[in-house]
């Protein structure tokens, strides 16, 4: 046995032992199978256990959730308190959904034998459900910024009570945009409280952030931004644009693959490299904001489960993803901010195994990776094209070019036979003189279908539901939050209807043509007010 064996096996349970945690949590430990704790529990669990802040720089995957969860688990074992209505103990923010489930579910684990009342709050799912939930207190909540927001406003949680508070993946929090929510919450924290801040990296502005919150604190620092994932072998393929799928589906019919994290940069890419593995007889699942929770939550438990091996992510929905057996990632476009592609290795190579990073760059992502090395300091071994390549690209068929919208006949207004617009049904709408219809109606105005499509609204109580995290207006278009709601078609056509109804004692207006007493549909169209 090495020295280092010798060292790692000397810490083992009797460093958690010797810290004086709680009995429950060493016995939800073992039965975790959880012994030996990594470098930031070392240095962060003892100053923790005094009541001291603490600034820590570290990766999501070096264990920092314990290092923060059980030293708060053996302040509520040994400081019991009963719960208050709308209250909770401790907060954790956390940006992103999966992170703040992974973060809830690691606290149930460790503190299983306390009796302790565990929730966990983020968009996309009901906000009644959760508001109930939180009526009679919790102890512990984690929650993402804009949900915490949303909660607060409609008077349902209160922070006045918590003792402890985590910030976890701060620069994260930064780059969705949270920073006003953040300073919003640290306003409503009460100033005597434990404060914990973690980031993965430290420039000025996440410091200036961390002051703000910190009080004297103990830095910690156990990975440094620019260090990558020891183990991970790095390699880079030059290939043009159109050709990655090809490249990336021979890839993984030719590696021998665990489980593989496919990155792209955007959500619509995502669900392209979905499509083309479909295509090839290869399933896989894409994960981003335009999915629902439970779409994203499925999709994550199959992957988790091995019920498929490859798993198609944007950077934010997959930040502090923790599944184990990751064996590859594909860097199938390279990002754009250097620090994210060390997030993205760093989703292998864990829990002392071994991985592979490979990236795809087309040539104007040479920039990109210049950017990568230069922060890493490593330079990733150039792999050439596969055998077969050439071949497999001159197989494919011709890319389709968009079809354009039909555009219809005849001139908008000018009272022309054929003039005017056509509607959803098929038939041809008048122009703004009274154009004559194919089957012969006529109208004297044309008026837009009440079936089109309505840009997201929100709730009829005025909630903030339905908007991004950050408090931003949810759309189809934004990574992190769901696509906004659309109200159903007959909903929309009942709200129309329904104006006519606001005075009771008014007549009935009629919304389509009238028949008249020689046969034929008059031009009038009443309109409701």
């Amino acid at each position: 046995m090495t020295g280092r064996d010798d060292y790692f096996e000397s810490i083992k349970m009797s460093f958690f032992q010797d810290l004086g945690l709680a009995q429950p949590i060493l016995k939800a430990l073992e039965a975790a199978g959880y012994d030996t704790p990594t470098p930031i529990q070392q240095q962060a669990i003892p100053s923790l256990l005094e009541g001291r802040d603490l600034c820590g720089i570290a990766q999501t995957g070096t264990g920092k959730t314990a290092a923060f969860a059980l030293p708060s688990l053996h302040h509520f074992a040994t400081k019991p308190k009963a719960r208050q209505q709308y209250s909770c103990r401790m907060l954790v923010l956390s940006p992103t959904r999966e992170l703040a489930a992974q973060i809830a579910d690691s606290f149930r684990t460790y503190g299983k034998f306390l009796g302790l009342k565990v929730d966990c709050v983020f968009g996309g799912m009901p906000i009644f459900s959760q508001k109930k939930r939180l009526a009679g207190g919790v102890d512990i909540l984690v929650a993402t910024p804009g949900r915490l927001i949303d909660l607060i406003e409609q008077r349902t949680v209160t922070l006045k009570d918590v003792e402890i508070f985590v910030l976890d993946e701060a620069d994260q929090m930064m780059d969705l945009g949270f920073i006003h929510a953040l300073k919003r919450i640290d306003q409503l924290l009460p100033k005597q409280r434990q404060t914990l801040f973690f980031s993965a990296t430290m420039p000025k502005a996440i410091a200036e952030l961390g002051n703000r919150f910190l009080n004297n604190p103990v830095r910690v620092s156990v990975a440094p931004a620019a260090t990558t994932a020891e183990r991970v072998e790095q390699f880079v393929t030059f290939v043009e644009q159109r050709e990655k799928q090809t490249l990336l589906t021979l890839k993984l019919q030719s590696e021998e693959i665990d489980r593989a994290l496919v990155f792209t940069r955007t959500k619509h890419g995502a669900d392209r490299v979905v499509r083309g593995l479909a295509g090839a007889g290869i399933q896989s699942a894409a994960i981003h904001g335009n999915k629902s929770q439970g779409q994203r939550t499925a999709a994550l438990q199959a992957f988790r489960d091995g019920k498929i091996k490859i798993l198609v992510a944007t950077d934010i929905a997959a930040r502090g993803i923790d599944v184990p057996g990751v064996s590859h990632v594909f860097n199938f476009e390279l990002p754009n901010v250097p620090e994210q592609y060390v997030h993205r290795i760093g989703r292998t190579a864990r829990a002392g195994r071994e991985g592979v990073a490979m990236s795809f760059v087309a040539g104007d992502e040479r920039g990109y990776m210049k950017d990568i090395e230069r922060l890493t300091g490593v330079r990733a071994m150039t792999l050439g094209l596969p055998e077969g390549f050439r071949a497999a690209v001159a197989a494919l068929p011709p890319p389709v070019a968009d079809k354009k919208p039909q555009q219809a006949r005849g001139g908008r207004g000018g009272g022309q036979p054929g003039g005017g617009r056509t509607n959803y049904a098929g038939k041809k709408l008048g122009g703004n003189n009274g154009g004559t219809g194919l089957n012969g109606e006529t109208r004297n105005r044309t008026h837009a279908p009440q079936g089109g499509w309505q840009p997201a609204i929100g709730p009829r109580d005025g909630s903030r539901e339905g908007r991004s995290e950050g408090g931003r207006d949810a759309r189809p278009c934004s990574d992190n939050a769901p696509a906004g709601d659309r109200r159903p078609t007959a909903d929309r056509a009942f709200a129309a209807r329904s104006e006519n109804r606001r005075d009771p004692g008014a007549p009935a207006r009629n919304y389509g043509p009238k028949k008249g007493g020689n046969g034929n549909y008059k031009g009038t169209v009443k309109r409701a007010g």
